[in-house]
């Protein structure tokens, strides 16, 4: 058994895989055309934070309703920076310490889901 590290959708997983005895043979397997227009995926919004930064990240998945906060803002301990939407309710997303934000990851209507980053704070 081999481990390779995975990473799909921008999740990561680790998986073994079992190498079996003989001779590799490629096979070309068809590929159907798409019935319809495929959406390209959005590329990710690299932070801009510094080593020791602290993660402000959705403490389940939903919809961001509101950003209260944006890059260069001091914040205070438990201060709001960010309303999510789950289960048709608004969650405060809250400072887990005071700093400053480094980066501002998500806007209004942005889809997020557990442990996405929101904000970072130096």
């Amino acid at each position: 058994m081999k481990k390779f590290q995975v990473t799909v959708n921008g999740n990561t997983y680790e998986v073994e895989v079992e190498e079996l005895g003989g001779a590799f043979t490629p096979v070309a397997a068809p590929v159907a055309a798409p019935k319809a227009p495929v959406a390209a995926p959005k590329a990710p919004v690299a932070p801009v934070a510094t080593a020791g930064s602290t993660k402000v990240v959705a403490p389940m998945p939903g919809k961001i309703v509101d950003v209260k906060v944006s890059v260069g803002q001091s914040v205070k301990e438990g201060e709001v920076v960010a309303i999510l939407e789950a289960m048709k309710m608004e969650n405060e997303v809250v400072a887990p310490s005071a700093g400053t934000v480094a980066s501002v990851n998500v806007t209004a209507g942005n889809a997020v889901e557990t442990n996405d980053v929101i904000v970072t704070l130096n």
